[in-house]
């Protein structure tokens, strides 16, 4: 384990730096990092500094959150910490500033994570980069802001706790948490269930043209930039739409993509336990969980989920031969 009050300690430049397009997990695993080290350090020459694209409107209740620095300010940081980030890539505009701090810290919970950090603390069983967090925190440097934060990451990354990620430490982490005085129903609805009407009609266009597809083991989705710029909604509204297609009677494998550029695809996977998506995405430059995974893929929609399909249909045939 990584004790970080002690690797922090003679630090005077902190950063925390999460993934492109940050997610629940991403948000709240930053703030409560940054929450945790306020009250570990208090009245010290410390400049504690988190970097993020700009977070979504939902986690506005996040104390902390207008404090992101989403322009990535140059400095020369003493100890950089990487929360929830698979591979270096995927820190975006922050590599620069991971690369050049003196030290670097990474924790997270992929299975892809194969470290890229001075240290590393990756639990790839963890529901979250929240509950890896958690069990590195000092119930003394703890509050209701921070409990707020990891609730969030835990929520966010397990589905409200309906993905077998959630272990029995999980649950006891999240017991914890409960004993601070929150809200947890107004988390739970209005960052992770709650949708505009404009969400919830381009969810209902992509279940509408959706495919079955593989003896009906196998269902996609996708938005092109056309549609998108018709509905006029960002990559963050299209957050649960693939979660949706999972919950398909007889599907093992959902598939949402939406076009990034001209024939270039965010593609993301999610499998109900008889395929594994990490092993699959990995081959396309991508990354994730067993369960949940996702790339960037070249092509037309067809093109992409020829090449998807073909790699899900020899796992399948290893599992029902």
């Amino acid at each position: 384990m990584i004790d970080i009050i002690r690797e922090t300690a003679d630090a005077k430049e902190i950063g925390i730096i999460g993934h492109i397009r940050p997610d629940g997990d991403c948000i709240g695993s930053c703030m409560a990092m940054k929450g945790y080290l306020e009250n570990a350090f208090p009245g010290q020459e410390k400049r504690i500094t988190v970097y993020l694209e700009p977070p979504a409107e939902i986690f506005s209740y996040l104390k902390w959150i207008d404090e992101i620095d989403s322009g990535y300010t140059e400095r020369k940081l003493d100890v950089c910490l990487s929360l929830d980030v698979s591979t270096p890539d995927r820190l975006g505009e922050g590599l620069k500033l991971f690369e050049n701090a003196a030290k670097t810290i990474c924790i997270d919970h992929h299975i892809s994570n194969a470290g890229f950090g001075d240290l590393n603390y990756v639990e790839s069983d963890a529901s979250s980069t929240a509950e890896v967090i958690a069990t590195l925190f000092e119930d003394r440097y703890m509050d209701t802001e921070i409990a707020k934060a990891l609730f969030t990451g835990i929520v966010h990354d397990s589905g409200v706790f309906q993905y077998n990620c959630m272990s029995r430490r999980s649950f006891e982490i999240v017991g914890r948490l409960c004993d601070y005085d929150f809200d947890r129903t107004k988390i739970i609805d209005e960052s992770f269930y709650e949708k505009t009407y404009v969400q919830n009609q381009i969810l209902g266009r992509t279940l509408m043209e959706s495919i079955l597809f593989m003896d009906g083991k196998c269902i996609a989705g996708s938005v092109n930039r056309k549609v998108m710029d018709f509905y006029h909604v960002k990559p963050s509204d299209l957050e649960g739409i693939v979660n949706q297609l999972r919950v398909t009677k007889g599907v093992e494998v959902a598939i949402f993509l939406y076009e990034m550029h001209s024939l270039e695809y965010k593609v993301s996977m999610r499998s109900n336990g008889r395929v594994d998506v990490a092993k699959i995405a990995d081959l396309f430059g991508g990354g994730g969980h067993v369960r949940a995974a996702g790339c960037t893929m070249n092509g037309t929609v067809y093109d992409v989920l020829n090449n998807l399909s073909r790699e899900i249909e020899k796992q399948l045939l290893a599992v029902y031969e």
